[in-house]
């Protein structure tokens, strides 16, 4: 007998959430996460007051100063780690560290504040990393047709565009599934070429 494990440890595999501030990164991770979340939610406070916009969300209490962490097993073999940034641009020096080592990004968006999300759109595309954008629909939020948020932000036809519920776990599901085949898509274009250029 060897007195080794037979267990199988899952390959783990780095997604960052990312958005704008009240965009609801730290619900969306809470939603699918099978541990208990790790958040470094904090109140909101009169310091903020002229430099965070709550333009939209008035009612927002606390945000997200550092990180949002969650994990989920897809099966055996591949544990997915959710690492969520904060929203605001004073955080965003912490984001190159949050995002060494992913795989992929899931860009979260709010229609009643669409500008927020520019700054994680520009700073992923910059990077060349591949991610989704998910429209997280707020309760009376103005609904608009998905080409319409994919022209408003100025997309490419590759990057997908959908719909999510950031409170709702099989909608988080499907969000991180489209993730999943885009990277696949990213990775597989220069085998693509390559053959064919044999």
């Amino acid at each position: 007998m060897s007195g080794r494990s037979d267990r199988i440890v899952p390959l783990a595999v780095k997604i960052v959430v990312s958005g704008g501030l009240g965009v609801g990164k730290t619900t969306f991770i809470g939603a699918i996460s099978e541990i208990e979340p790790l958040d470094t939610e904090a109140a909101m406070t009169q310091v903020s007051v002229g430099v965070d916009s709550l333009d939209g969300v008035e009612s927002k209490t606390t945000t997200t100063v550092a990180l949002d962490f969650g994990r989920i097993t897809l099966d055996p073999t591949i544990a997915l780690y959710l690492f969520g940034t904060p929203g605001q641009d004073r955080f965003s020096f912490l984001w190159d560290d949050l995002v060494e080592g992913a795989l992929g990004t899931v860009v979260l968006a709010d229609t009643r504040r669409i500008e927020e999300c520019f700054p994680a759109v520009d700073y992923f595309e910059s990077q060349g990393a591949p991610f989704v954008l998910a429209v997280n629909r707020f309760d009376g939020a103005q609904r608009f047709e998905l080409e319409e948020v994919r022209e408003a932000l100025g997309l490419g036809a590759d990057v997908p565009v959908l719909e999510c519920d950031a409170r709702d776990r099989s909608s988080v599901r499907d969000v991180l599934g489209a993730l999943m085949d885009r990277v696949i898509g990213v990775r597989a274009a220069p085998k693509r070429r390559a053959a064919m250029v044999r």
